[in-house]
């Protein structure tokens, strides 16, 4: 993907683009695809202290000076209180395969920069390729340090490091942590200390547009002199780490990064090239957890830690369509191990507490990710895993469900399941500000009962497969089938209520499951009618609207302070994840015609347009719900980029598992 001038004639353009990098182990490395910082969260290396949570800013940026003769160029493009630093005039090009690579150009002076994380480290490489033309030129290169967690901005008082150059490596130790050493090593070039060694009052427009905070500061004690002759071209890497074996040898890292890349769009077997972006996309979201020792699913970037539910949506995406058996086998037993009265963990904290148990619906899904894998990997050792390490997990929380448990949530008499009250939010729709609900929708949800009747099915088919007596998950499988035909069928609308027992009527997305789940209660027509429903009402090119455009409390725009946010979040905002529904339930209802793949098709193309937009090569968390469905909140989120790649490739690419 390759992008010029015309995408930032102005500062506000440029900065609507932005990409990311990640390292496998929750640490990252983002900026705007004109090098400017707009958000706290922007910075060349935000690492993982314990992975995959603890993110700290370390490096924010390199700003980059040049001076051919007595003319000077500054490529460094920064908001400020007072003024814009415009280095942007400078960027010919910024490309983003495998990772960003930026072309400035003055006179008949060329600069790349590529930047590229080492897989599994907290390091970032920086490399340059200079081709300098019939003048001496002289470059500065200045790093921009700090230390704070990376969804906080910082006072210059607060910038206190021990600073020290050995062996042409430039080392501080924060005050904050001694624990830590920062080292910033150049190939090239001459450190040279600063009198002015703080970057003051960067201003970050993202932030100040949500109303966060948006002054930030950085210290910069020293900058790295180069100076070329006429005609000279030379390649070399600026490389920062807080690992204690620091690299030195940045094109390495570039080829293992790249190397690493194509082995998994091999291992994946995808030929189609909106697949290979997806399964690329996938990749940043896959990290290991310390505490477990175990790959976990981070939800998005830049700011979510790994949630039950985000994760066992994304599962099956980024995981099985990809081939990455190992990893799904270990992030199914990372979430068993947290398995608390029958739930799986909503949320890991990022300041590493207790997880968070208030969701209904992060077991559930556990049971369809169980399944899906199976299909994926019918191996006998697939099976001994499940049997071994799973299968207790799964009557557990059965049992769990049926006798009742925490935050309200467990079976009636009718065999559905009841969940929620107070100001307990335990669905997906779950926004609550201070004692205000945005969404309740206690009682008996309809993705709930979809996903339960999923889950008796899943253990009527294990405990056939294990030898074990299926009748009980048989008998009240029929039993829920039956309430849930009785009791969410709503004929004035054609679909289904969104929660029964108040019998909630509002035309919102939950019910799509209901139809694409491999398990359903419903017959074809009224299969049919749901979907069509969803599709008129919800459906919006790179998602579905979380309630109908129709209803009176529907809000299209998703901006401004975060409580006008949360009152839009599930009132009318744009959810990729949920189109992964609405294209398998289009396809099975249609019997997978020829016509029904291609009309999928065409409501899953304008994400291939969003590559290039929002976050590069990424599926944003979510959209307005009006036009022009402008991308919001997290730039790249899991189960984005997992049910658009889960939909692309087993419903309209056909490489559904037997």
């Amino acid at each position: 993907m390759k992008f010029g001038k015309g995408c930032w004639k102005t500062f506000e353009e440029g900065i609507e683009r932005e990409w990311a990098v990640t390292n496998s182990i929750g640490g990252y490395c983002n900026s705007s695809i004109i090098n400017a910082n707009t958000r706290k969260h922007h910075g060349l290396l935000i690492a993982s202290l314990h992975p995959p949570i603890q993110r700290t800013l370390i490096l924010s940026r390199i700003n980059e000076m040049i001076k051919l003769a007595s003319r000077s160029y500054d490529f460094n493009t920064t908001k400020r209180p007072d003024c814009l630093e415009e280095g942007q005039k400078h960027l010919q090009r910024f490309i983003y395969e495998d990772y960003p690579v930026f072309r400035y150009q003055v006179e008949d002076f060329f600069m790349d920069k590529t930047i590229v994380m080492e897989p599994g480290k907290n390091t970032v490489v920086i490399q340059y390729n200079l081709i300098n033309g019939q003048s001496d030129a002289e470059l500065v290169f200045t790093p921009l340090f700090n230390f704070r967690d990376h969804n906080e901005c910082i006072r210059i008082d607060q910038l206190n490091f021990k600073t020290a150059i050995d062996n042409q490596i430039l080392k501080l130790v924060p005050k904050a942590n001694s624990n830590i050493q920062i080292q910033f090593y150049s190939e090239i070039g001459e450190f040279r200390p600063r009198t002015k060694i703080f970057d003051e009052d960067m201003t970050y427009p993202t932030e100040i547009a949500t109303g966060m905070s948006a002054i930030d500061n950085h210290y910069t004690p020293y900058d790295v002199e180069i100076t070329l002759k006429p005609f000279e071209k030379i390649t070399f890497s600026m490389i920062c780490s807080i690992e204690k074996d620091m690299p030195v040898n940045g094109t390495a890292i570039i080829n293992q990064f790249s190397n690493r890349i194509q082995d998994l769009i091999k291992l994946s077997d995808q030929k189609d090239p909106f697949a290979q972006q997806l399964i690329k996309a996938a990749d940043q979201f896959i990290v290991y957890r310390k505490s477990t020792g175990l790959k976990t699913i981070l939800a998005g970037f830049p700011w979510f830690a790994d949630w039950g539910r985000d994760t066992m949506i994304a599962l099956q995406g980024l995981t099985l369509v990809t081939k990455r058996f190992k990893d799904a086998r270990e992030i199914l037993a990372t979430f068993a191990q947290y398995v608390q009265n029958g739930l799986v963990p909503n949320m890991f904290p990022d300041d590493g507490s207790a997880p968070l148990y208030n969701s209904a619906d992060a077991s559930l899904w556990y049971f369809n990710s169980v399944d899906q894998y199976l299909k994926y990997c019918p191996k006998p050792e697939s099976y001994d895993f499940i049997r071994k390490e799973i299968f207790y997990r799964l009557k557990e929380i059965i049992l769990a469900y049926e006798k009742g448990t925490l935050f309200s949530i467990g079976m009636d008499e009718d065999g559905l399941i009841k969940a929620g009250s107070g100001l307990d939010q335990v669905t997906w729709m779950d926004v609550r500000v201070d004692k205000w609900v945005a969404t309740p929708r206690h009682g008996k949800p309809v993705e709930i009962n979809a996903l339960w009747y999923n889950a008796l099915k899943v253990m009527e088919n294990l405990s056939n497969t294990y030898n074990e007596d299926p009748a009980h998950y048989r008998l009240l499988s029929e039993k829920v089938k039956k309430a849930f035909n009785q009791r969410f069928w709503n004929k004035s609308t054609n679909c289904l209520y969104d929660v029964v027992d108040e019998n909630d009527s509002k035309i919102r997305p939950n019910q799509i499951w209901a139809v694409s789940l491999p398990y359903t209660m419903l017959d074809e027509n009224r299969s049919k009618k749901v979907v069509q429903t969803v599709l008129a009402h919800l459906y919006a090119s790179y998602g579905l609207r979380s309630l109908s455009f129709m209803d009176p409390e529907y809000k299209g725009i998703y901006k401004g302070r975060l409580i006008n946010r949360d009152k839009a979040y599930h009132q009318g905002t744009t959810w990729a994840f949920p189109l992964g529904g609405l294209i398998t339930a289009y396809c099975k209802v249609h019997h997978y015609s020829e016509e029904s793949i291609a009309f999928a098709k065409r409501l899953i193309e304008p994400l291939e347009d969003h590559l290039q937009d929002g976050c590069i090569g990424s599926i944003a968390e979510i959209f307005d719900g009006n036009e022009p469905i402008i991308s919001r909140g997290c730039y790249a989120q899991a189960w984005s980029v997992g049910e658009i790649l889960r939909a692309y490739s087993e419903d309209i690419l056909g490489n559904r598992p037997r």
